[in-house]
């Protein structure tokens, strides 16, 4: 009887594993907790949530000061919003795993500019806007030649012989040594690792003509350009390739109401608003020079800066150099990503700092909430020494305290300083825009674009130190 009971107890076990090793992916239940075979919009509106698988990018999704950002992420919530769902947001490492992702139920649909292959084809349904990409030339409107000779920009890829181009290793340097093959050799190809160095580091360095010419995706180097104006990203350089969203085969609702929604929202008020904020809308401004240094005065502003840097132990200076950064000291500046008023912070920041709602541009409560938020972000750094603790709150107050965190667990991972900014943790911020980084499991905040921050920190505290020299105390 022992060992019958025994047999038994083993055999129930045995089922009960069976059916759990069957339901090993998610699945999707009905009210009646039944699973359905097909889990398509009607048992979405039924949940209440529509789960949008994506990937980290410039393009498509990140996060910024806090906030979840991006082009495609954008398209994915006002898409929600028509089919009056919550959206919960879903990041893969790659492409593969998208698609994986998706036949696996662990997400409704990819909103990611998915390449229309024949293989996924076969795997998945495309669906919404059909859009149509290609590899560009990155080369400065206005270069010039090494005797700074004014030259026109190349409108032919034959005129790339004779000339160095730099790649990045992977899709844009095979392209180019494909390119290189189609016009009968000549060019000058310059590899770099994708281990230390973006598309992005790339472009960048044409802007401040350190190269002359890089490749890149089309929409990669038109965001691009919304930050380094003097670029031209006209000469396409690749055949195109169609791209699209994807769904599983058997959601032929979601998959038609993607293609509806798609076709009606292209001329929409938010669509539109979307596309300048990403790709048209500059993301620079330009600044102008201390007040008065003859008469000891950096802003008309100087008296607030005093005021509340008191509270939290600043040299006032250092704040006003923060507001310079930030606003201009234009106190009815929004910037590309939302943020409002003297010292820019985001709606939601001023909001839980107490600013009350309408009052983002209000000179003195852009202050206080200012100084209250770093206060609280400096009590994030208390390990870090007080020397560089200023470093990481400037960081942390430009790109939000996760990406700095990561930043410091990529440095410590790879042998560097994990409190020290300068040439240890400053280096892996840079490097948080570089894929092989921000997909690292120490990284829990993704994609993020660090040279701003790199530069936001070196050009407050170089700035300090000139009003130091020229404001008195």
């Amino acid at each position: 009887m022992k060992n019958t009971g025994f047999i038994l107890r083993n055999g129930l076990l045995i089922i009960l594993l069976t059916c759990l090793s069957a339901c090993g992916h998610r699945t999707r239940k009905g009210h009646e907790g039944q699973e359905d075979k097909v889990y398509d919009l009607t048992q979405m509106k039924d949940s209440g949530e529509i789960v949008v698988l994506t990937l980290y990018s410039s393009t498509s999704y990140f996060l910024y000061r806090g906030q979840e950002m991006g082009f495609q992420y954008e398209l994915a919530q006002q898409f929600a919003r028509s089919l009056g769902l919550k959206l919960r947001m879903k990041v893969a490492k790659d492409e593969p795993q998208l698609v994986d992702w998706l036949l696996q139920g662990e997400g409704d649909i990819i909103a990611y500019n998915l390449p229309v292959t024949k293989a996924w084809k076969e795997r998945v349904r495309y669906c919404g806007e059909d859009v149509v990409t290609r590899q560009v030339l990155v080369q400065k409107q206005f270069p010039r030649d090494r005797r700074g000779r004014a030259m026109k920009p190349l409108k032919d890829v034959t005129q790339l012989i004779g000339n160095e181009v730099h790649a990045r290793t992977g899709r844009c340097l095979e392209r180019l040594e494909n390119l290189d093959e189609e016009i009968g050799g000549g060019i000058g190809m310059v590899a770099h690792g994708s281990d230390s160095v973006s598309v992005e580091d790339l472009i960048e360095q044409v802007a401040q003509g350190k190269i002359r010419y890089t490749l890149a995706d089309e929409d990669v180097a038109k965001l691009n350009k919304t930050y380094y104006p003097q670029l031209n990203v006209d000469l396409k350089v690749s055949m195109e390739q169609r791209a699209s969203w994807a769904v599983r085969k058997e959601c032929a609702e979601l998959a038609e109401a993607a293609d509806a929604w798609h076709a009606k929202n292209m001329t929409s008020p938010a669509y539109t608003a979307s596309m300048k904020k990403y790709f048209e809308v500059s993301k620079t401004s330009p600044h102008s020079p201390i007040l008065s240094v003859a008469d000891g005065k950096i802003s008309v502003y100087d008296d607030l800066f005093k005021k509340y840097a008191r509270e939290i132990g600043w040299d006032w200076r250092l704040l006003a150099s923060l507001a310079y950064t930030e606003s201009n000291f234009d106190t009815t500046a929004v910037s590309w990503a939302g943020a409002k008023g003297l010292m820019q912070l985001m709606p939601s920041t001023a909001h839980a700092m107490g600013v009350p709602e309408g009052k983002e541009s209000n000179a003195e409560e852009s202050v206080k909430a200012a100084t209250k938020y770093l206060k609280m972000t400096e009590k994030t750094f208390q390990r870090v020494s007080d020397e560089e603790r200023i470093y990481f709150v400037l960081a942390s107050y430009n790109a939000g305290m996760g990406h700095v965190i990561d930043a410091m667990n990529l440095a410590e991972k790879y042998g560097k300083q994990r409190y020290v900014w300068k040439g240890n943790v400053e280096q892996y911020i840079l490097l948080k825009s570089n894929e092989e980084y921000f997909t690292d499991p120490v990284c829990k905040n993704g994609y993020f674009r660090g040279i701003e921050t790199f530069n936001f920190v070196r050009d407050i505290t170089e700035r300090f130190e000139r009003y130091k020299e020229k404001i008195k105390e």
